[in-house]
């Protein structure tokens, strides 16, 4: 399928437009602390802008879609989570991030817990980090391969040099200001889709509510009790444990609490970014739903192979190249880069301020000057970025590449949140026992997320718990392990 010379040329001029813009932040002048916080000097708008960008992964804007279009708005649940995750953050999480002074998410585990927690929990997130962003370059290719035969490595490679130059070049200062650009187009092009979608219909816009309410497409899920199943409460339990492991322990939003110029703004930005992706999301499932109906209006309108389930999350890029005005495709086009772009940015920023902070200038030059950390900062964003591009093209041919990051990211990050609310909670919480807590609740979430990989189904040793709950359990037995073995030795020890 080829994309109209208009809508090419819109998509084309934002792509420079943007690299352009996040580039010349490089000619302001900056120091380290500019590159990974911007001095924070930065508006708590463009902050809490940004926050919601790195929510709205390309991941989001595609499947979110694909999931209402098949499904119902089960999903939409995990939203529904946000606020008192973020009521947590801006309560407890904020105030400590700023208080203790570093740019590092990880030197509260190293006060805690001693200096193999900061090494564990930083290089387990960097691992996430190369996971994460291969998997979104990727997953962004496939739509635009199977839509307009562009190759899948060209794709991933110019989106990732297209980040790599405004990323390196404009520092942090220009993730956020491109973010924040961003955000404002994403959201722009929603709204613009489904306006279109609701006057694109045989009968009017009603017509739209009154498909989706007979098929069930407005459903939350069954409110069973079941663990194996994608029920109300499984989806909302695990919307909150993902999201106070984002708000706890992800370099990502720490760096954001430092960017902004008092804890008061900190505050509302996080507030802003988080609490704007509840009513968006809701827009990107009404979108789905919405295209269920038009579809189902318009018999004939979509092609069958694009019915089915492992072809879900082209169903909006289809609409977006033959149902969208001249033009409009273009920015939709843009906006799905947008989101992607936005998430991988953020990433080779933190990425790059973790090398610095907890392992460079920790173990391998502490008295580096101030044109050292720049030139490290620089270097290690180019080598994440490359690094990702490879990961990306790894993904190429793998059968499912959002499983694969699914259980990357369970096994990486799971193992951190549990950790940090071991610290954060737990009294006297003596070191070994958090280490041999970390270790049994990495082998349970291993267990749960390769288990069904390896095993086949009605297996001994198959989890039949639902995928969703690996992280909740994960964390959970390195809590209570910590918790309860450190007040059992602190009993006896008070007792002797």
């Amino acid at each position: 399928m080829k994309l109209p010379l208009i809508d090419l040329s819109v998509f084309l001029l934002y792509m420079l437009a943007i690299i352009i813009f996040g580039a010349s932040f490089y000619f302001k002048k900056r120091s380290a602390n500019d590159f990974i916080t911007g001095g924070g000097r930065l508006p708590s708008w463009a902050i809490g802008m940004s926050i919601f960008a790195t929510f709205v992964s390309s991941i989001s804007f595609l499947a979110l879609p694909g999931n209402a279009y098949l499904s119902n708005w089960n999903g939409f649940v995990f939203s529904l989570s946000i606020p008192l995750a973020a009521i947590l953050a801006v309560r407890f999480f904020v105030p400590l991030y700023r208080g203790i002074k570093s740019a590092s998410a990880y030197y509260f585990l190293e006060t805690r817990f001693g200096s193999w927690a900061r090494i564990y929990a930083s290089i387990c997130y960097l691992l996430t980090q190369l996971a994460r962003m291969g998997a979104i370059m990727y997953l962004l290719a496939l739509p635009m391969n199977a839509l307009f035969g562009w190759s899948i490595p060209m794709i991933i490679i110019v989106t990732g040099i297209s980040v790599l130059v405004y990323a390196i070049l404009g520092g942090f200062e220009a993730v956020i200001w491109t973010d924040a650009i961003q955000g404002i187009i994403l959201i722009t092009g929603a709204l613009a889709c489904v306006v279109i979608i609701l006057f694109s219909m045989p009968e009017g816009p009603a017509q739209v509510f009154t498909i989706a309410a007979s098929d069930q497409k407005f459903s939350l899920g069954s409110f069973g009790l079941s663990l194996s199943e994608a029920t109300f409460w499984v989806i909302l339990i695990y919307g909150l444990f993902i999201n106070l492991q984002n708000f706890g322990v992800d370099q990502n939003y720490v760096q954001r609490y430092l960017s902004a110029k008092t804890e008061k703004e900190a505050v509302k930005s996080t507030l802003l970014g988080s609490l704007l992706y509840v009513p968006v999301s809701l827009l990107f499932f009404f979108i789905g739903t919405a295209l269920y109906a038009y579809y189902q209006a318009r018999p004939g309108l979509l092609p069958e192979d694009l019915a089915s389930i492992e072809n879900a999350d082209k169903i909006f890029p289809y609409f977006i190249v033959n149902g969208l005005p001249v033009g409009m495709t273009g920015l939709l086009i843009a906006s799905i880069f947008a989101a992607g772009m936005s998430t991988i940015s953020t990433s080779v920023n933190s990425s790059a301020t973790i090398i610095l902070t907890d392992h460079f200038k920790k173990y391998i030059h502490p008295g580096l000057s101030e044109k050292g950390e720049m030139r490290v900062l620089v270097l290690a964003s180019l080598a994440m970025g490359l690094l990702s591009i490879l990961v990306a093209l790894a993904f190429n041919g793998v059968t499912s590449a959002l499983d694969a990051w699914w259980a990357l990211s369970a096994i990486f990050s799971g193992g951190i949140l549990g950790l940090f609310l071991l610290g954060y909670i737990g009294k006297n919480i003596r070191r070994k026992y958090a280490a041999i807590g970390v270790v049994l609740g990495v082998l349970v979430i291993g267990w749960m997320s390769l288990s069904p990989v390896i095993f086949e189904e009605g297996a001994t040793f198959r989890s039949s718990f639902h995928a969703n709950l690996t992280i909740v359990f994960g964390t959970a037995v390195i809590f209570l392990v910590g918790f309860l073995c450190s007040a059992f030795a602190n009993k006896i020890r008070s007792a002797v």
